[in-house]
């Protein structure tokens, strides 16, 4: 099964879309890419894509993505659309590194993990530190210290100095405070007790979000096509389970999309039972207009590349060996920028996705390039 944050027939099926166009220069020039790089080590059998949006203080910084897709153009469209949201995140959040993502082509199986993944780290070196990798959705800490072994570019490493590799934790931290100033906004509350929240994907991140949202008492509705995944959200948080394609329909309080993007559409829109969309998920609009379809049905949307933007916080530390409590002092004032996102999109009237690209094309502008 193909995971990915691409909707691939959505996003090249839309009409007059550039990304029905066959000429990869017209991609890159639509999405605002500054490098594309590609590698195909046969030694090993890797296909690797590192797409670099933007570029501050010399380097990019983004995870890597290891998984299957329907072909090499998927991949580089997917490179592409997470890079730029990189960039967004990365200026959102004021830090001093631009956007880039790199993916990995997974094969049926990959005969030599460890010559598999020093081979990308070799990549990865060639590029000079324009593009610093890191954790992502199909590569662990444990590629990543193999990953080490080829190059000083990656964060997510084995933990050491009481840090800790894993970004998943941090990136659920961040979903909550951004839940919190959602539930503040829309529903005047302080606290988030016997709220109801239907989590889409209980992986790494949508199983921490789930444990800390049980803590404060919230009523849980899961889906995963891992049933292992859900079962253990029955088991430790009295979760309800219900099918993948019935998640959109609970009603509930807040739907929490924390698998995979794309998956709001003119399809699943309609049908959601929720006041507030809040989740980890990246691009979770199809389409960009999909935003204003949210706000037309009064549903508060959280950006995505805002609200989960505590993974990408504690990378930046991790690879700068800043201690674990300025992490989390930087991840609570999510709460704060989505409360300013809110506002803004009341006051001019606009969706909240739009609000929060200008915002961060703001603080872009803000910054010299290099």
């Amino acid at each position: 099964m193909v995971i990915s944050d691409l909707n691939y027939e959505e996003i090249t099926n839309a009409p007059n879309s550039a990304y029905q166009s066959e000429d990869l220069f017209t991609l890159i020039e639509f999405m605002g890419v500054k490098d594309l790089h590609i590698k195909h080590d046969q030694e090993t059998g890797l296909k690797a894509i590192v797409s670099i949006h933007s570029i501050k203080s010399g380097s990019s910084l983004g995870g890597c993505r290891c998984i299957e897709y329907p072909s090499t153009r998927a991949a580089i469209i997917d490179a592409m659309r997470l890079s730029r949201g990189m960039s967004y995140k990365s200026a959102i959040c004021n830090l001093a590194y631009g956007g880039g993502k790199s993916v990995i082509i997974k094969p049926k199986v990959i005969e030599d993990k460890e010559a598999f993944f020093k081979a990308f780290g070799r990549f990865v070196q060639q590029l000079n530190g324009r593009y610093i990798t890191a954790k992502d959705s199909g590569t662990l800490v444990s590629d990543m210290d193999i990953i080490a072994t080829e190059t000083n570019y990656v964060a997510c490493t084995t933990p050491h100095d009481n840090q800790e590799g894993d970004p998943s934790p941090f990136t659920a931290h961040g979903v909550l405070k951004g839940i919190e100033a959602c539930v503040k906004y829309k529903l005047n509350r302080d606290d988030l007790e016997n709220l109801h929240v239907a989590i889409q994907g209980v992986g790494h991140v949508g199983y921490h979000l789930g444990k800390l949202l049980h803590e404060r008492g919230v009523k849980l509705t899961v889906a995963d096509i891992n049933e292992a995944s859900t079962k253990r959200c029955r088991d430790e948080f009295n979760a309800n389970v219900v099918g993948v394609d019935e998640i959109y329909a609970v009603e509930c309080d807040i739907f929490a999309p924390c698998a995979l993007g794309a998956i709001l559409n003119e399809h699943t829109i309609p049908e959601l039972n929720t006041k507030i969309v809040a989740g980890s998920a990246n691009n979770q609009l199809a389409l960009e207009r999909y935003g204003l379809m949210l706000r037309k049905q009064e549903i508060l949307y959280a950006p995505d590349f805002a609200i989960n933007s505590g993974g990408l916080i504690q990378a930046v530390a991790f690879y700068r060996k800043e201690n674990v409590e300025k992490i989390m002092m930087d991840i609570d004032f999510i709460y704060d920028r989505m409360l300013e996102i809110f506002t803004r999109a009341d006051k001019e009237d606009l969706p909240t996705n739009k609000v929060a690209i200008e915002i961060a094309k703001e603080y872009t502008l803000s910054h010299d390039e290099s």
